[in-house]
C-alpha cells in the first residue's frame, strides 16, 4: 500500500491547528482502516515563520501521535514556498501526497476520492470547489474575472482550483525539477502533464482563526501568476502604443484639414490632456517591462527559496 503524505502549510494557526489535526488524523485513520494507504502514511504541519503558537502546537501534536511531523521554516517566506517546502520534503519519504491548508475550508471528506482516483492511474487530482455561495459578491466577481484573464493570457489553469490537490511520487518528482523562484503553483502543475482528474466539494466557512489571504496578497498572487506565465501584458501594451500612433496620425490629418479650411481653433487643454495620457502610458510601459526584468533579476541570482530550520518525524530512519 502507498504511502500518504497530507500537507499543510500553516502561518499563525494556533485557533484552528488543533482542530485540524483531529480531523486530519481521523481522515488517515479511516483510510488506513479501509486498507487505502499504509498505517505509516502521516500529516506533514509546514509552520511557516509563525508568530504565535503554532510551532509550539505542532510539537505537541508530534510528541503524542506518531501520525504527525512538523517541518520549521526559518522565517516567513510565504504560502506558495512554505507549501513546496512541504511537498520536496514528503517526495523523498511518501508515495503520494495532498496538500490542503490548515483552516479546513477545503472539504476532507473527498480525500478518499481523490486517493482512489490515484490508484486508478491519476497522477495528480485537483480539488475544485462546485460553487462559491461562500464568498462575497466582490470576491467571487474578482475570482472569476482573474481565472478568464489567466486564459486570456494563455496560460492553462483549472478554473477555480487552489492548492487543494494529490499529487503522485513521479508528479513530485517532475515538480522538484522547477527551479523558479516566482512561484504560481496553480500554473506550474497543469505543466508537469501526466494523467489528471478532478473532485469536486463544497467550500466551507473557516473553522477558526482569519483568512491568510487578504485581497492585497490576492491581487499580488494574480498578478505574479500572469506575469511568471505569460508575456502578452508586454504584447498589450506594444498593441496599445501602435494604436496611439495610428490615432495621433489620424489626429494630425484632421488638424491640417481643419487648418486648411480655417476651422481649428486653439486650446491647450486637448494638448495637456493628450501629454499627460501619453506619459502615463509610457510610465505604465516602462514599468511593466521592470516588473519582467525584476523578475529575471530574482531568478538570476539562483538564492534557496526556503531555510529548513527543524524537521520533526517519525520512522524516516526505516525508509
Amino acid at each position: 500500500m502507498d504511502r500518504l503524505a497530507l500537507v499543510v502549510p500553516c502561518y499563525n494557526e494556533e485557533a484552528v491547528l488543533e482542530i485540524s489535526a483531529k480531523e486530519l488524523k481521523s481522515v488517515l485513520s479511516d483510510l488506513i482502516q479501509k486498507q487505502k494507504i499504509s498505517s505509516d502514511s502521516f500529516i506533514l504541519f509546514v509552520n511557516d515563520g509563525s508568530k504565535d503558537r503554532t510551532w509550539e502546537l505542532i510539537e505537541k501534536e508530534h510528541r503524542e501521535s506518531e501520525m504527525v511531523f512538523g517541518l520549521k521554516l526559518a522565517g516567513n517566506v510565504g504560502h506558495q514556498f512554505a507549501l513546496t517546502a512541504g511537498l520536496l520534503t514528503a517526495k523523498d519519504i511518501c508515495d503520494i501526497a495532498v496538500s490542503i491548508d490548515a483552516d479546513l475550508q477545503d472539504d476532507t471528506s473527498v480525500i478518499e476520492e481523490m486517493v482512489d482516483k490515484y490508484h486508478a492511474g491519476s497522477d495528480i487530482v485537483y480539488g475544485v470547489r462546485n460553487d462559491r455561495k461562500s464568498d462575497s459578491w466582490f470576491k467571487r466577481t474578482t475570482a472569476q474575472g482573474f481565472y478568464k484573464i489567466m486564459a486570456l493570457m494563455g496560460v492553462k489553469t483549472v478554473y477555480n482550483h487552489a492548492d487543494f490537490r494529490l499529487m503522485s511520487k513521479r508528479a513530485l518528482e517532475h515538480f522538484s525539477k522547477f527551479e523558479e523562484n516566482n512561484l504560481y503553483l496553480r500554473g506550474m502543475v497543469p505543466l508537469i502533464g501526466y494523467q489528471t482528474d478532478c473532485v469536486y466539494y463544497e467550500r466551507k466557512e473557516r473553522v477558526a482563526g482569519e483568512s491568510k489571504y487578504p485581497f492585497s496578497k490576492m491581487l499580488a498572487l494574480a498578478w505574479n501568476g500572469i506575469t511568471s506565465f505569460s508575456v502578452k501584458p508586454i504584447s498589450l501594451v506594444t498593441g496599445l502604443g501602435f494604436l496611439i500612433m495610428f490615432l495621433s496620425v489620424l489626429a494630425a490629418i484632421y488638424a491640417f484639414v481643419s487648418y486648411f479650411f480655417g476651422t481649428v481653433e486653439p486650446g491647450w487643454t486637448s494638448l495637456l490632456l493628450s501629454v499627460w495620457f501619453l506619459g502615463g502610458l509610457q510610465l505604465c510601459a516602462i514599468g511593466l517591462i521592470g516588473q519582467y526584468i525584476g523578475k529575471i533579476y530574482i531568478e538570476v541570482k539562483h538564492r534557496p527559496r526556503y531555510n529548513i530550520e527543524t524537521l520533526l518525524s517519525h520512522k524516516i530512519s526505516e525508509e
